[in-house]
């Protein structure tokens, strides 16, 4: 599940660096997803009062925020596609959670 979503964002990510005339580096996995997470904090300040929401409703700070975690989402699993990593046997190792056992239950 988690390498077919990978590569859906592979997809959407080569059309748009191709687009836009943009290189992606080693370190360009790393610094989008940087990147990323900054935006992800700025929404969450201005959701919860911590920074200016410059006219935005708070429907729209709440959408904003599921952007933003969209855009971690994807540029996560765009730096681990790149370093052929493997997520799924990560959280299985790491967090000890078997996505096989919970889905017998």
């Amino acid at each position: 599940m988690l390498r077919r979503l990978a590569d859906q964002f592979e997809t959407s990510s080569a059309v748009h660096v191709a687009a836009n005339n943009i290189e992606r580096d080693a370190d360009w996995f790393l610094l989008k997803l940087q990147e990323e997470m900054g935006e992800l904090t700025q929404a969450w300040n201005r959701l919860t009062g911590r920074g200016r929401a410059k006219g935005r409703s708070p429907e729209d700070m709440q959408r904003e925020l599921a952007d933003e975690t969209a855009d971690v989402l994807g540029h996560l699993l765009l730096f681990a596609r790149h370093n052929d990593l493997d997520l799924a046997a990560a959280i299985e190792r790491k967090w000890l959670f078997r996505p096989a056992e919970a889905a017998k239950s």
